[in-house]
């Protein structure tokens, strides 16, 4: 993967909901644009995340299970329209 994240959050071992929480708080203090890895552990995180990006103005260009952590990368979007 030759993805660069601008910041790297492991929210492994945390329960549900917290993976995407957290993740939340960590884009929020991002530029629009950069990157963030997310290493979680939760299984129900695969779902969570996709559904998120999908009601949200953020891309995830990619995403990944290793062993038992799945990895995901999360660009930030610009604000949404209104």
């Amino acid at each position: 993967m030759s993805l660069q994240p601008d910041q790297v959050l492991d929210v492994c071992g945390l329960p549900c909901p917290l993976p995407l929480l957290k993740a939340k708080q960590a884009l929020s203090r991002l530029e629009v644009g950069q990157l963030l890895e997310v290493r979680a552990t939760d299984a129900g995180s695969w779902r969570d995340f996709a559904s998120y990006i999908e009601q949200s103005v953020h891309e995830m260009p990619a995403r990944e299970e290793r062993g038992r952590v799945y990895l995901y990368w999360i660009r930030k979007g610009g604000e949404r329209a209104t």
